[in-house]
Order: C-alpha cells, then structure tokens, then sequence
C-alpha cells in the first residue's frame, strides 16, 4: 500500500484530482503542475524546518498572563520573524496589496502543512487571512490601504473578536457597544472571550475586528456592527483595549486564547452600519475550510508520529507495524486523512472556481462542501490522533512521545468557528433544504457514477430525500438527525474523492479500495440511523431537545 507524504498527496490532489492549473490557466493566471509542485515542496521545507521544530517545547511553555502582559514561547518571536519574511501570509492576498494573489487552493495546502508542524503557532496567521479576506471584501479604499499591506506581510497580525461572555453561538446576544466620537471614529465598550492571538509581543502592532452594536441599532443580530480598533495607534499612543487574563485550556497551549477588555478603544467602522454578521459570514466560508484543515493537519501530525513509532517498536519478535490490528488502525489513519485533505482541496477550488471565474455551480456546490468539510475533517482529525495514541500503546498516553498533544490540540476544531452539530444544521436547513435537495443530488448523481460507490450513492439519495421530508413536518427531529445525514455524506464523500486519487495515479487504488470496504460502510449505517427515526424505531421523543 502506498506510503506518500503529505506534500506528495498535496501535489497530486491540486494537479490531477481538482485540476488547479486548468482552473488557474482558464483565469487567465497560469500556474502549472511544476509551478504548484514548487509552492508545495518549499511551503512543506519551510514548515518542516522552521515551525514544526520545537513544537513539543513550546507546549511545555506555553503562552502566559502577568501583570498585565502576555508572553508567548520565546522560540514564536523568531519563528514570527522568519514567517514574516517568508512571504507566505500573502500567498493568497490580493497582489494590489502586496500578495501573491495565488489561488485559495494553494493557501489550503500550506494551511495543512503548517497546522500539522505547529497548530498553536499557526492559528494566528490563518485568522490574519480571514481578517485580509474581510477588509478587502468590506472596508473603505482608505482602510485598505492603511491596514493591508500591513497584515499581508504579516508585519501586523489580525484578530477576530466575535464571542462574550453570554454570546457564543447566539452572536444577537452580544452586548459590546460602540459610541460615535465624530471623524469615523468609535469608542468601543465591552468584553470579548476566546480571542485567539488576543494579545502578544510577537509584532509591533495587532488590527482587532470586533463586532459591536450603536448606540441606536435594533435589537439581535440586525444590529450588528464591524469596528477594526489597532493596538497602537497611529500617534504612537497605546489603544484603550488590553488582555484581562487567558484561557487555561485542554491543548494548544502555546497560543494564547484572551480575554479580551475594550475601555474606550477607538475603532473604524468596516462596512455598513448594522450588516457586522454579513460580514463576518461572508468570510465564513474560509474560515471554515480553515478549521476542517486543522483537522486533516492533525491526523496528518497523528500519523507521522504512528507510522515512526510502529515501524521502530519491537514485539513479539517483529516490528508492530506488521501486527495485522496495528496494521489496521495505521491503513485507517491514512485512508480517512487523505479523503479529508483531498476532499478540502475540492472545496478549496471550488472557491477558487467562484472567485477567480464567477462560476454560480462552483458556489452552489462550495456552500454544500463548507459544513462538511468543516466537520467531518475535524471530528477524523479527532479520531485519527486517538487512533495514534493507541498505536502508541501506553507511551501514546505519555506526553514525551507528542502523540497526547495531538489529541488535546485536534479537540478545539470541532468546536470553533461554529460547532459542528451547527454545521449539520447548517448544511440541512440552509443549503440542502433551500433548493429541495437539488443541488445535493447533483453532488450524489456525480458520486453515483462510480460503480464502488453506486450502492452508498443511492443511500445517501434515500435518506437527502428522507431529511427534506422530516425537515417539511418536524424541524426539530430533523435537527437531531442533522449530524447523522452530515456524516453520511463525509463518508461518501470521502470514498468519491480517493476514487479519483485512485483514478489519477494507480499506485493509490489499494488504499482507495480499503476506504471502500473497511470504512464506507460507516455511510450506510448513518443512514439507516435516519431512516430508522423516520420510520418511527428510534426512542422516543427524539428532538432536538434530547
């Protein structure tokens, strides 16, 4: 069976599963397979060298709170400087602001490569590309190029302060207010919670977007509003906003998670009065791609350290990588963490498809892909580092070997930037529901015509048409099933996508073949589950209250 890199697997999926250079080529950029196979071989040489070194220590030290300042790792002030002047934070940003302007698709690859070296590092760029995202797409041609440049360098980094305290997945719930001072300016009044990279001495300057209501705005999330508040301001003088204190956390300890107190902080408003959320969503999509990544990036992390440890642990007079069990957890890290990643390159390209070419099927079918990406790459990445542990037997249990970090880092994907129970609902009532299944269908018409997966095809086509009619006479049962349908379709989705990596390159038919047989069925029992409630065997009362 195969044993490919995950820079290798990168390589093929953007060249000949996802077609990025014809993508690229009929944009009227070209980019070819060697140039792809280039970015890829660098961006995994950079990760490999520069932050996945010390990923273990920086765990061990963490990032802390004291009198009023927040340190990190000492090692990040060196790794923030040579990822600064890597150049890859603009890889994907617009070249009218000094990025590349490459498509999203390549970002996606070294979005995998960095999270798998040092996912507590990485998290601060990736929310400094959603915040380049939000102000090229929101704020004023003077924003931009005011702050542009200068998150896209990477010089100064970006944060995203959505959550309070009595705000969390009900974003109308927030209270932060925001007062008119004249010129443009607001002062800003609140507190927000779980800002990732709140605060730090890494850089000279941190831009906070922060959603916040006027003093007039209706209530609930109509009147929400994007204010953009920098740490220091332009006059040298230090914002009213400061770091009260950081998150004691399960993993990713070396980032620090603040809270985050605004005293009065002048901001800006990006974009228009009360259409905050607008905002902040239509960057979503992103986002989310971002976090189902994380996922992928961990079961790749889970992986290496699997495969190194079985191949060298001894028993029984043999390696254990031999042991038909161990065997089996190993073929099935490897299985599911390829569907993901190549499953997140097509969502990637069909974003790539809709912004570079304007293409409406590619956006139908990226609003289909987000959730599930989202969530099932996460909860895999989650499952494939349990699965390392176990390979490791008790040293997976010992910090020493990482394989525990793994695990506690992997378990946040699942939970931010939108749970993945939301996600499911998500997928069910606002993009499956919206159109009575018919672009899901086209999704499930696609997979359908390959013969290994006509069977699990034509499941998960009974039970779309099975979630539309329980959504029509019972909205909160439907919800309840939501995860259930989500799943079914991250499995499928999963064996459609190694059945074209087998398609483009024989040498990964094996592994295709086991997802197809050891794991696809998994589809089929999520199905049944469905169909199981809907025929009225499930217990009773099941809503979405239970």
């Amino acid at each position: 069976m195969i044993r490919s890199t995950a820079a290798d697997d990168l390589i093929l999926g953007l060249t000949r599963v996802v077609d990025l250079p014809g993508l690229t080529d009929a944009a009227g950029a070209p980019l070819s397979a060697a140039d792809i196979e280039a970015l890829v071989r660098e961006a995994d040489r950079f990760c490999t060298e520069v932050l996945a070194p010390g990923w273990q220590d920086a765990d061990r030290e963490g990032a802390a709170y004291a009198n009023g300042r927040v340190t990190v790792p000492a090692r990040y002030h060196d790794t923030m400087r040579q990822w600064i002047e890597s150049g890859w934070q603009g890889v994907a940003a617009p070249e009218a602001h000094g990025g590349q302007g490459l498509p999203h698709a390549i970002w996606t690859a070294v979005n995998e490569l960095a999270s798998a070296a040092d996912m507590a590092f990485f998290l601060g760029p990736i929310l400094t590309a959603g915040a380049i995202d939000c102000l090229d797409r929101f704020a004023s041609d003077d924003q931009k190029a005011r702050w542009l440049p200068k998150l896209v360098t990477g010089e100064w980094p970006g944060t995203m302060n959505l959550t309070e305290p009595q705000a969390g997945s009900d974003l109308g719930a927030i209270r932060t207010r925001a007062e008119p001072l004249g010129d443009g300016r607001y002062a800003i009044h609140g507190q927000k919670i779980y800002i990732t990279w709140g605060e730090h001495e890494t850089t000279g300057n941190i831009l906070h977007l922060i959603l916040a209501r006027l003093p007039d705005a209706p209530p609930g999330s109509r009147g929400i509003s994007l204010f953009a508040a920098q740490r220091i301001l332009d006059d040298g003088r230090r914002n009213a906003l400061r770091c009260g204190g950081l998150e004691k956390k399960m993993g990713i300890h070396a980032s620090p998670t603040c809270v985050m107190l605004f005293e009065g902080a002048e901001a800006e408003m990006i974009g228009e009065p009360n259409r905050g959320l607008h905002a902040m969503f239509a960057m979503m999509n992103a986002a989310r791609l971002a976090v189902g990544v994380q996922g992928v990036g961990q079961g790749a992390r889970a992986l290496q350290l699997a495969e190194a440890y079985a191949e060298q642990r001894t028993q029984f007079g043999r390696s254990i990588a031999t042991l038909p069990d161990v065997a089996r957890m190993l073929h099935e890290m490897r299985a599911v963490t390829l569907a993901g990643r190549l499953m997140a390159l097509e969502a990637a390209a069909a974003l790539d498809r809709h912004h570079l070419l304007g293409d409406e099927a590619a956006a139908t079918r990226l609003a289909l892909l987000i959730p599930i990406v989202k969530s099932w790459c996460s909860d895999r990445g989650v499952e494939v580092a349990s699965l390392g542990i176990q390979v490791h037997g008790g040293m997976g249990f010992v910090e020493d070997t990482g394989a525990a970090q793994v695990l506690r880092d992997a378990r946040i994907a699942p939970i931010y930037e939108g749970t993945n129970g939301i996600q499911a609902i998500d997928l069910l009532t606002r993009k499956v529901a919206k159109d009575e299944g018919a672009a899901m269908r086209g999704l499930i018409a696609e997979m359908a015509a390959v013969p290994a997966l006509a069977r699990a095809a034509a499941d998960l086509d009974r039970a779309t048409g099975t979630m539309l009619a329980v959504q029509a006479r019972d909205p909160d049962a439907a919800q309840s099933l939501a995860v259930a349908y989500l799943e079914a379709c991250g499995w499928t989705l999963g064996g459609w996508m190694l059945a074209r990596a087998a398609a483009a390159a024989p040498d990964y038919a094996p592994l295709a073949s086991y997802y197809v047989t050891r794991l696809l069925p998994r589809a089929a029992a999520r199905c049944l589950e469905i169909e199981a409630a809907h025929n009225g065997m499930a217990s009773p009362g099941l809503t979405a209250a239970a």
